[in-house]
């Protein structure tokens, strides 16, 4: 797999990728959370973030990664591509770029949290609602990883 910038014309390919993994991750959201959501993060997240893409060797797009600075703001993964190195790749080449890291993950996707604990982050504090002041805690997660691990 390889990581590259993101191109303006792959926004409707991200925006679509973002939808299929939240679907099969957020389990706490429904239907409606999630596409409640879907003009958010096309018209004010994905245009405000430093997005990068990783790619499978076919070329195509296993998932993407948004940065605001150190922070990483959005880490979505095609299903398809789970488990096969991606996510850690993203966080690789941010921290290459931005050194230590920070993450807001939702404290109800267990999953993610255990993906970032593996990846060497560690809970630095919570909060009971989430950034659109929706009942779905956050945990606040920072890097604890020495430099060039993960």
């Amino acid at each position: 797999m390889t990581i590259r910038e993101a191109r303006p014309d792959e926004r409707g390919v991200l925006l679509d990728l973002w939808r299929r993994s939240v679907r099969a991750t957020h389990r706490f959201l429904t239907a409606e959370d999630i596409e409640s959501l879907l003009p958010i993060v096309r018209d004010q997240a994905l245009p405000a973030l430093e997005l990068w893409v990783v790619c499978a060797e076919d070329g195509a797009i296993a998932g993407f990664m948004g940065l605001a600075g150190s922070s990483v703001e959005a880490l979505f993964i095609d299903p398809a591509f789970v488990r096969r190195g991606a996510g850690r790749l993203c966080l690789e080449h941010a921290r290459r770029l931005k050194g230590p890291l920070t993450v807001d993950v939702n404290e109800q996707n267990p999953e993610a949290v255990r993906f970032y604990q593996a990846c060497g982050f560690t809970v630095a504090g919570r909060s009971p609602l989430d950034a659109g002041g929706r009942p779905f805690p956050l945990l606040h997660m920072r890097d604890s990883a020495p430099q060039g691990s993960v």
